[in-house]
């Protein structure tokens, strides 16, 4: 059962209070408080926006690990399938002698109250510990606890300031973080400030000559302490005086990075990278505090990264999915309604097929094929052994669909809503609950979505919903919809509203509910293999160095930022930490060539620049550390910096090579690497992820010009970003002059080159040869001339032919695309209907179709025809309603003014508010018919219900602002008059249904009355189907009436046998929701339709 937002979920239920256990040294933790201030950015100017709001589960976790222990007994249980599922025993782990080798997934911290002995660090607690949780490459799971780092951050060194002031700056900072707290804990502890240090730095914003110059460093205890020490320096609230100085507010450095990512970067270890303790500088911990099969405790000094193993180690993926038995026309709530089943499959990173495949339900449940059916009498024992089979199975990686807004909280919702408070120890922390936190995410790119956070130490939580809607755009992200559109399959899609029916029935019911649940753990578990996603966002940690966990939940902000802070601390560059209010100044964007439209029947070179804005950071050495004030560059000799297009000046990279151009030529480089492995490597697993890594390459390489004018982000520098976007218009036009005047008559030339249309970073050239081998060559040719005139690493390519080529407005185009001139590779369709997700399946099929017999068929007469045809049957209501339904995202709380989807949302939620979408959602419509001069709003009605009601819909909507710009924006470059498509006979009858219940108008206060069916004129009581001068004609029509039934009836059978093998049985009926599904409407309409045709032929009161 999948649900966007799960309703109820325990945030008022607050009966129990966490704390750890007295006899353990560690408590719970993993999340900074800094992470309250942290923003996400996003490569779009926008920025993004993440604001938090936690659930607090607390639970009283000492009296759960009195009663309940995590180290599940086997034979306590009497279960040999436990044994079973268990990971390989540790084979001869000597610390002294042997060295620990492990892949790290997932990294954190936690607080400790004592110092752990023979580790560096203060010696008196509470103290951070870095947590490393992993996998061997044996597949035995792993929890390395990192001792000795300390939280810090840095602020300018007033002058004046010496080594000799450090101890009484220490001593009063000390002080005034004791009185700025306000829990008497903190005040206890006697140095929250650990030391003060003078050491030689220089900030990256702007070009600075100079020698390094002297920061304060100072070092706290806790990383909780850290935006308090930042307040007091850059707020002056609190007053504070460095001693010898005067009142002022310092800018603070490097105070807003995350504690785990701080010491990832600071120990040049990479998200998913392996990891070495030698021999003798490890120990076993001697209190262990974690499911993990291997615990040890290490040295900050002696841990080592090994960044050249890039082999994958066999992690354990879990993918499982829930059913709820809601009550009728309520959708499940976790303080009401029942978990029944629980389906699980689980597999090794790298294995073909899951190793386990299985299904908890309440009460029994028939044998399924292939899969083990382990029934429970109570509810309370079905997730009280769940938990022990999370557990025992220890996943690394936890898969599902929509498992983080909907299955997590409610399993853990429910679990405390039944009294069974150790339910929620899912983490690999004996002591650590899972928390639920409301969370938002803004995005100019992704819209805003709210979800949920779910903290699960030790394990990572993918959750496959999340990952397509940031990779993908699709119409919908239904699991159905995107394993249509992905796998070619589709399953039944049982409606929440029948689960307890089936629940309620016999074993075989159950066994029905069981399938389409296992299903749904099958199919996450697919889409993760076909598209290569954990390959893909593991390459993407390694390449970036953030944790796997930070890919999902931020925005691309955090992935440049942890490259320019690595970057950063080689070079003794620090970053300051800005509060950005996501104001400020907007900037051009990339220039559009006008194009010049037409259908174009010879081909057209498309020349592009390779990674554009990447090559023109490096060009100009564009950085935060070579940036010139114009005060700066008019003391300055002009030869030794660039000027920008926008007035903007740089220090050329012969005096100062910038960090950002640095680390983009590392990008770059090591993609070209990857690619040229990726050439020659014939393992499948490998190829996959060399391929994810240069993807990986690839989108950090084009996230760095975003970064800069992300205008809600860690460090945004308009003066980078616009300089981008200018040179970028300066080489488009550069382009246009140099091929227009090369390429002449008067140059030798057959023709005159003209482009035709030029985006961003390419231009599509027309040389006005015959063949498509000849505009290959010539491109290729001006390619090469082109890039001379550039400076490297800029560089412009030959890519492809359009022939022909239909050019419309404005990044609307379609044409065959050609890489090699004997056969085209595939039609290749930018911004139009068929690509975009707003418009209705009609429009994005007729599109397409009539692009094919234009461009491939080059049959416009036929293309015209076909037109004419469809106008027609729309016009006639001969069209299945699945092709009239329109998608938009609901991806605000307030819109101004009334909103199509927004409109219809809240009448759908006054309807039902358990069956209605949330933020974030698409929201499916179609349009009806209303009163003259009704707004659009009033007129959308979701599509199951107006099918349901038989509502008519507004056909001449459907035409006129549907259809008709699209195909006389297509049309116009081929006909003089592309508006004669729309008159004619085929528009002429529209053809009406009876008038519906719930669409009588005005003429609902009429009596209807019968009349004959083969004239209007009207029956006596004691005629039923003609009048007195139609009866020569009852056989006839009867034989009509009796062929519509038996059509309708041959349909409608068509439509479920196709509903029936989706569902996996012939011999059972069908009960699929599904919307995203167009034989669903299809086999409603008949339905419909099939009863109507009965009522007529039931009139002739045949017997036979």
């Amino acid at each position: 059962m999948k649900r966007s937002i799960v309703t109820g979920g325990g945030n008022n239920d607050k009966k129990f209070k966490a704390q750890p256990p007295p006899k353990n040294n560690y408590r719970g933790g993993g999340d900074d408080e800094e992470d309250d201030e942290f923003e996400e950015d996003d490569d779009e100017d926008e920025g993004d926006e993440f604001g938090e709001e936690e659930d607090e589960d607390d639970i009283d976790v000492e009296n759960i690990i009195a009663s309940d222990s995590m180290d599940i007994d086997i034979q306590d249980d009497g279960s040999q399938q436990l044994f079973l599922w268990s990971r390989k025993p540790v084979q001869d782990l000597v610390p002294h002698k042997k060295p620990l080798i492990f892949q790290q997934l997932e990294v954190d911290y936690t607080e400790i109250k004592e110092p752990v002995p023979g580790m560096p660090g203060p010696k008196v607690g509470p103290l951070p510990a870095i947590r490393l949780f992993g996998v061997t490459k044996e597949g035995n799971s792993v929890l390395c606890k990192v001792h000795g780092f300390l939280p810090y951050f840095f602020i300018s060194c007033p002058p004046g300031f010496t080594e000799a002031d450090c101890k009484s700056l220490k001593h009063d900072l000390n002080e005034s973080m004791k009185m700025s707290s306000n829990q008497s804990n903190e005040k206890d502890i006697e140095n929250i400030v650990v030391s003060i240090d003078i050491e030689k730095k220089k900030s990256i914003m702007g070009y600075n000559p100079n020698p390094l110059s002297d920061f304060i460093r100072i070092t706290l205890i806790l990383p909780k302490f850290v935006t308090r020490c930042r307040e007091i320096f850059e707020s002056g609230r609190h007053h504070f005086t460095i001693p010898g100085q005067p009142f002022r507010q310092y800018q603070t450095y490097e105070s807003n990075i995350l504690f785990a990512l701080r010491f990832l970067i600071d120990k040049g270890i990479t998200g998913c990278s392996w990891i070495e303790l030698p021999a003798n500088t490890y120990k076993l911990s001697e209190t262990p505090v974690s499911t993990c099969q291997i615990e040890v405790d290490t040295s900050l000094e002696t841990i080592i990264s090994l960044s050249d193993d890039d082999s994958p180690a066999p992690y354990r993926i879990l993918s499982f999915d829930i059913e709820c038995a809601g009550r009728k026309g309520v959708f499940p709530e976790p303080e009401k309604d029942p978990v029944i089943q629980i389906s699980n499959i689980v597999k090794n990173n790298g294995d073909a097929e899951p190793f386990i495949k299985n299904i908890f339900t309440l009460k029994g449940c028939s044998s399924i094929v292939g899969a083990h059916v382990i029934p429970h009498k109570r509810e309370e024992d079905l997730l009280r052994e769940w938990r022990k089979f999370v557990i025992k199975v220890d996943p690394d990686v936890i898969i599902g669909y929509n498992i983080v807004n909907f299955d997590i909280p409610y399993l853990i919702s429910r679990a405390r809503q039944l009294k069974i408070p150790e339910f929620a120890l899912l983490g690999r922390i004996k002591t650590t609950i899972s928390k639920i936190k409301s969370t938002r995410f803004s995005s100019s790119n992704l819209g805003t979505r709210e979800s949920k956070e779910i903290s699960m130490p030790g394990r990572t939580q993918f959750d496959l919903m999340q990952a397509i809607q940031r990779d993908h755009k699709l119409t919908s992200y239904s699991l159905n919809n995107v394993s249509a559109h992905f796998l070619k399959e589709q399953k039944e899609d049982v409606h929440f509203s029948i689960i307890s029916d089936l629940q309620n029935g016999t074993d075989d019911d159950r066994r029905r509910l069981a399938v389409y649940c296992i299903k749904d753990a099958v199919l996450p578990m697919r889409l993760l293999d076909k598209l290569m996603i954990l390959i893909n966002y593991t390459e993407m940690a390694r390449v970036t160095g953030v944790p796997l966990s930070y890919l999902l939940g931020r925005g691309e902000g955090i992935k440049v930022l942890s490259q320019l802070y690595r970057k950063a601390m080689v070079e003794n560059f620090l970053i300051p930490t800005y509060k950005v209010t996501g104001k400020g100044e907007k900037f051009q964007g990339a220039i559009v060539i006008e194009p010049t439209p037409g259908f174009y029947d010879t081909p057209i070179a498309t020349l592009d620049f390779t990674s554009l804005y990447p090559s023109i950071m490096m060009a100009h050495n564009l950085c935060y550390s070579t940036l010139l004030s114009a005060e700066e560059a008019k003391k300055l000799p002009p030869e030794i910096y660039t000027t920008t297009p926008f007035g903007d000046h740089f220090i050329k990279s012969d005096t100062k090579k910038g960090l950002l151009p640095r680390i983009l030529e590392e990008l770059l480089s090591a993609r070209k690497k990857a690619k040229d492995e990726l050439k020659n490597e014939k393992d499948p697993f490998k190829r996959a992820v060399l391929d994810g890594r240069q993807l990986a390459l690839k989108i950090s390489a084009n996230s760095v010009y975003g970064f800069t004018g992300a205008r809600v982000g860690k460090l945004p520098c308009l003066e980078i970003s616009r300089s981008v976007t200018s040179f970028g218009r300066e080489m488009l036009d550069k382009t246009k002059k140099i091929v227009e005047e090369r390429y002449t008559i008067a140059n030798g030339y057959k023709h005159d080159a003209v482009i035709i249309y030029g985006d961003t970073d390419s231009v599509m050239v027309k040389f006005g040869v015959k063949t498509v081998a000849e505009a290959m060559e010539m491109g290729r040719d001006a390619a090469k001339f082109v890039t001379t005139t550039f400076i490297r690493p800029i560089n412009l390519d030959f890519e492809k032919v359009y022939y022909p080529y239909l050019l419309m407005a404005k990044k609307k185009y379609a044409g065959l695309y050609w890489t090699k001139p004997d056969i085209h590779d595939r039609m290749d369709v930018k911004g139009l209907e068929m690509v975009r997700r707003d418009t209705c399946l009609l429009v994005r099929n007729v599109v397409s179709t009539i692009l094919k017999k234009i461009l491939i068929e080059k049959d416009l007469k036929s293309a015209e025809e076909y037109t004419k045809s469809v106008i027609s049957d729309l016009l006639q209501n001969r069209l299945d309603l699945s092709m009239l339904v329109i998608t938009k995202a609901l991806s605000k709380t307030q819109y101004k003014g009334k909103v199509i989807h927004n409109e219809l949302a809240r009448k759908m939620r006054a309807r039902d508010p358990a069956t209605a979408p949330n933020l974030g959602d698409r929201v499916p419509y179609v349009v009806i018919q209303g009163s003259k001069g009704a707004p659009i709003y009033e007129k959308a009605e979701d599509p199951l219900y107006a099918l349901e009601h038989n509502i008519l819909l507004d056909c001449q909507y459907y035409l006129d602002k549907q259809l008709k710009a699209p195909l006389i924006r297509i049309f116009k470059p081929i006909m003089s008059n592309p508006d004669l498509i729309f008159h004619g006979e085929h528009t002429r009858t529209i053809a009406q249904s009876t008038l519906s219940d719930n669409n009588k108008g005005f003429f609902g206060t009429l009596k209807k009355k019968k009349v004959c069916m083969n004239c209007p004129k009207e029956l006596t009581d004691t005629e039923s189907t003609t009048c007195i001068n139609c009866q020569h004609k009852e056989a006839s029509l009867y034989q009509t009436s009796l062929e519509k039934v038996t059509s309708l009836e041959t349909k409608f059978s068509e439509a479920w046998t196709q509903c029936q093998r989706c569902s996996g049985s012939l011999h059972q009926p069908v009960l699929c929701s599904n919307r995203d599904c167009p034989i669903f409407y299809m086999r409603t309409k008949v339905q419909l339709d099939l009863i109507e045709a009965k009522k007529t032929l039931n009139r002739f009161n045949v017997e036979w």
